[in-house]
């Protein structure tokens, strides 16, 4: 800020005033401003009922006005006869060109230029810095001027609702137990919206992800950014947000009332089959599966939409990659369709859970790939042979547990243990010197597109077909596969009891789709990517990402 006070001749005090005066004594006793003379805008418009102008904005007292309105003005720019003499000062700019630098500046910075002197102060409140900053900062491709005429101003729509709340934007999972979910906040028009977003009615796991508005933002009322909770079925009603700790905020739904049903709990629970199954009670005939939903009914419509949010970041993308790392939809049996994120660290992809079930809860590591092991597929007669899959899979994971157990007797005492160094889901083994995928790099820069992602062509697709006897939610499934690759995936008693990593295969079909099958329990997931915009949601670095997902894991474990 004493940058910009020098730039503008205001000066951090009286004493820099003085020596800026006594430098311009040649040019005439009119040099001898005042604070106030030295500010002044000839043929500014003050309006002191202006919409930006109440005690509550961040910025000024003066009312909005568009570029347009200082076009006509100018400013005193010294001694009289002096009028070619250039602009000594950045208050010396004519008000549109200020107007111009301070539309460039990022919203945060704004209220600090505001401090310096009343002509930056009332430049601020012209419309169109703000506009600006609404739409460059937040994505709002609404015609803001029809907001305007509407009564609210650009200022206010950012002061007071997208920058108090640009804390909340982006990826988060709630604290729902084993369960857990994934919720989306975005700017969307001229509200904040809360998404929950649902996986599609299994077993279709290709079909596009469903959205269920859980909280609104808007400015409405009085000016005043007001919260409203939408869960339930009789229209917004009040709710409030409070922010928790950085990366942590919780919603609160203040009439609850509006949730419930007229026909009872009966009617909300088959109101709510619906809309998660997609089916009756009486269509679904696996009486395991019946309790299973009827469990998670009775465990998640307690919280009444009174939930706490932690921040998930999408994984940084690396020109090594595999594939572009992201978020999928995934078959898990009778437990219907969950959502994972997969990623990429060196020699290993993950995929963890972002929802979860009683068996193995939200937030755990679902698939460890082991990509140094890859496995290439016999003929179409004996892929369908679970025997011969299974002994070509035993066969690597034998060689995985003797390579664990000789680095374990041959590590010192102050090498850390493979469990601890895989406490985000870390593979054991030795590390190789090179991974033929690429290893991953600690710089952590945004991966090109999938269709950059390797100069050399794709490799040859190469027949697929699931072993008699595996299970298959979905029995649409590719019949051509890129790659395979030893893994191990997570199972466990209900209570996430005696945990235990099975191995497993691997299986590539392209970009947007993988599968893994569970030799134990002769069982396929298909996984497919799911392709919705995600704005707010990348990692900042992989570091920040990893240590998201240790934590990830400790909440659920």
């Amino acid at each position: 800020m004493a940058v910009c006070a020098r730039l503008c001749g205001v000066g951090q005090s009286r004493r820099c005033r003085r020596r800026q005066r006594n430098n311009q004594q040649d040019q005439g006793s009119d040099s001898d401003m005042d604070e106030e003379e030295g500010e002044r805008i000839v043929g500014q418009k003050r309006a002191d009922a202006g919409c930006c102008g109440g005690p509550d904005s961040a910025v000024a007292s003066a009312g909005p006005s568009d570029a347009g309105e200082y076009g006509s003005g100018h400013v005193n720019r010294g001694a009289p006869g002096d009028s070619s003499r250039p602009p000594q000062s950045l208050a010396e700019l004519p008000p549109e060109l200020l107007v111009e630098i301070f539309s460039l500046l990022p919203g945060t910075v704004l209220p600090n230029v505001a401090l310096v002197c009343k002509k930056f102060r009332q430049i601020l409140n012209t419309e169109t810095i703000w506009r600006k900053r609404c739409m460059e900062e937040f994505g709002m491709n609404e015609d803001l001027r029809k907001m305007e005429a509407g009564g609210v101003c650009s200022q206010d729509l950012y002061v007071k609702l997208l920058h108090p709340y640009r804390h909340i934007l982006g990826l988060w999972q709630p604290d729902i137990g084993p369960y857990g979910g994934l919720l989306n906040v975005v700017v969307d028009g001229l509200f904040i919206i809360g998404w929950m977003y649902l996986p599609p009615h299994d077993p279709r796991v290709e079909d596009p992800m469903r959205r269920r508005p859980l909280f609104r933002i808007h400015l409405w009322e009085s000016k005043k950014a007001t919260v409203e909770c939408m869960y339930g079925h009789k229209g917004p009603h009040k709710g409030d947000i409070q922010t928790v700790k950085k990366d942590e905020f919780s919603t609160k739904c203040n009439q609850t009332d509006h949730h419930r049903m007229p026909g009872g709990r009966q009617e909300e629970f088959r109101t709510w089959l619906e809309e998660e199954w997609g089916r009756t009670l009486e269509e679904i005939f696996h009486e395991h599966m019946q309790e299973l939903i009827l469990m998670k009914f009775i465990y998640t419509s307690q919280y009444d939409n009174c939930l706490t949010y932690r921040r998930i970041y999408l994984p940084p993308a690396m020109p090594s990659d595999l594939l572009q790392p992201g978020l999928f939809k995934g078959t898990y049996g009778s437990h219907g369709l969950e959502i994972v994120m997969l990623s990429f660290h060196g020699s290993s992809a993950r995929a963890t859970k972002l929802t979860g079930d009683p068996n193995v809860p939200a937030g755990q590591l679902t698939l460890d790939i082991d990509l140094r092991r890859p496995l290439v597929l016999p003929d179409l007669e004996q892929q369908r042979n679970i025997e011969e899959l299974s002994r070509l899979v035993l066969r690597i994971h034998e060689e995985v547990q003797s390579d664990a157990e000789q680095q374990d007797s041959e590590a010192p005492p102050t090498v850390k243990s493979a469990e601890e160094e895989g406490a985000c889901g870390g593979t054991s083994g030795p590390e190789p010197e090179e991974v033929d995928h690429g290893a991953c790099s600690d710089s952590c820069q945004p991966g090109p597109s999938s269709s950059s992602r390797s100069s050399s062509s794709p490799p040859e697709a190469q027949p697929f077909v699931l072993p008699l006897g595996v299970m298959a939610r979905n029995e649409v499934y590719p019949r051509t596969c890129r790659k395979c690759f030893y893994g191990t995936g997570l199972i466990a008693g209900h209570g996430f009891t005696s945990p235990e990593r099975t191995p497993g295969l691997f299986v590539l079909f392209d970009e947007d789709r993988f599968g893994f099958i569970w030799l134990e329990l002769k069982s396929f997931s298909l996984y497919s990517r799911l392709t919705d915009h995600l704005p707010h949601a990348h990692a900042p670095n992989m570091e920040r990402f990893e240590a998201m997902l240790r934590n990830m894991q400790s909440w659920t474990s």
